[in-house]
């Protein structure tokens, strides 16, 4: 009688010691029992059981991948200094001085008789003053919103709830890229909605697909980046845009375009300009100004606005009034356009460095982009990637994390760029790259 524990003991010291690597697939579980003289049934309780310890992942059809190895000591790793960790997967990004120019404009917030009144609740509505000041923020060569349209949240992602809970009853279909916003996936599922994934190209979502989608089954909803989608950064061109338009006009279909990552698109028109009656544009100051003072923006059609504003009530989803009364001054004052500038010159800066570390993969970014998709060489997959990169201290986004249908998962991890300091970055990117060729030149 053998033992499936010990036996899964002396796997675990093959992973534990390197002798297995992250990644390696083992031996399919009748083989493996054949070659130890121990019966089918050991052998699969031994790898159940190095799944139960999370050292390996069983993949339907492809078999059992070692997942992890043991910490990493410091200075054995790839990366120097193996025990400070590299975040790629948070990706928020800062300029320099920053701090110091959030400061000076918020400085006349906090006189009492200006800061009594901006700790006051804010209404979904905001002040004249914010509807007017995020109207130019906005604003675009071919599209300006009307203010009397703009609603307030505390961030974007409220934004990207309150449209969909105004839209889409409990059980009711909204279409998506098929690689979509990680976050859109919870909303859903705190909203008691599906999720459709409709197929992309090169150029963004195909409108063919959601006619496809709608004639299945009715959509209630659209959800969509067509400005440097996250995680491909894909931007959609004006005639796919325009075809796009015209197919959610005739469905009558609403949409829910997000632009949170815009403002680093200079001169790119939303979907809103082409279809305005049905549109729900999404922005916010968490990317351009900084993620702990944030406001979300929403431009709904005209005739929605009492039913999205209602959304945001019953939601919870306000925005701060003290946020509000900053963002407004950060952005009349020209704070928010100095941000801008300099983080379009510091993603340019950071996507060279990525061009430079990966250059020769298979990586999918824009140049203007603070992330970039990365398409992992054979045989790496996505969660053994992961697992080997975070032993080097590195976290990367797996993309499975980004999968709307369960079963047609990339093997492919997104890269944020924007948080870590530039030198880290680089010293990561090139570990990772030794990472990825370390299992490809054998």
């Amino acid at each position: 009688m053998h033992d499936y524990r010990r036996i899964a003991d002396r796997i675990a010291a093959d992973i534990t010691t390197g002798r297995l690597r992250p990644g390696e697939r083992l031996p399919p579980q009748r083989k493996f029992a054949r070659r130890h003289g121990i019966a089918a049934s050991t052998a699969e309780r031994a790898y159940g059981e190095l799944v139960r310890r999370g050292l390996v992942v069983g993949e339907v059809g492809r078999g059992t991948f070692v997942k992890a190895t043991a910490p990493v000591r410091p200075g054995r790793g790839l990366v120097e200094d193996a025990g400070t960790p590299v975040n790629l997967e948070l990706n928020y990004p800062s300029a320099e001085g920053q701090s110091e120019l959030l400061a000076d404009a918020l400085a006349p917030l906090l006189r009492p008789d200006v800061l009594t009144e901006a700790l006051r609740p804010a209404a979904a509505t905001g002040t004249p003053a914010a509807r007017e000041a995020v109207a130019a923020l906005l604003a675009t060569p071919g599209w300006r919103p009307d203010p009397s349209r703009i609603l307030f949240t505390g961030n974007a992602r409220q934004s990207v709830a309150a449209a969909l809970a105004s839209l889409v009853r409990p059980g009711g279909r909204v279409g998506v890229e098929e690689l979509t916003y990680p976050v859109v996936k919870e909303i859903a599922v705190r909203l008691g909605i599906t999720l459709v994934p409709l197929a992309t190209d090169e150029e963004g979502l195909r409108p063919e697909s959601v006619a496809a989608a709608h004639r299945a089954a009715p959509l209630s909803a659209l959800y969509v980046q067509p400005t440097l989608h996250n995680p491909t950064s894909v931007t959609t061109s004006y005639e796919r845009r325009r075809q796009l338009a015209l197919a959610v006009s005739d469905l009558g279909l609403p949409v829910v375009e997000d632009r949170i990552w815009s403002f680093l698109a200079d001169n790119d028109d939303p979907l809103a300009a082409l279809a305005p009656a049905l549109t729900h544009v999404v922005d916010g100051l968490s990317k351009r100004v900084a993620p702990g003072l944030t406001v979300g923006f929403l431009v709904v059609p005209e005739k929605r606005v009492d039913a999205v504003a209602d959304a945001v009530r019953s939601g919870g989803w306000s925005a701060g009034r003290f946020a509000l009364e900053a963002g407004v001054r950060w952005t009349l004052d020209g704070t928010v356009a100095r941000l801008v500038e300099a983080k379009r010159a510091d993603a340019a800066r950071r996507q060279r460095v990525l061009a430079e570390c990966l250059g020769g993969f298979a990586v999918r970014s824009d140049p203007r982009a603070y992330y970039a998709w990365w398409h992992l060489p054979v045989p790496w997959r996505a969660d053994t990637f992961t697992a080997a990169a975070a032993a080097l201290g590195i976290a990367v986004t797996p993309g499975p994390s980004f999968a709307v249908d369960p079963n047609r998962t990339p093997d492919a991890v997104r890269l944020g760029l924007a948080s870590a300091a530039v030198p880290d970055l680089e010293r990561a990117l090139r570990a990772l790259a030794g990472l990825a060729a370390s299992r490809t030149d054998r």
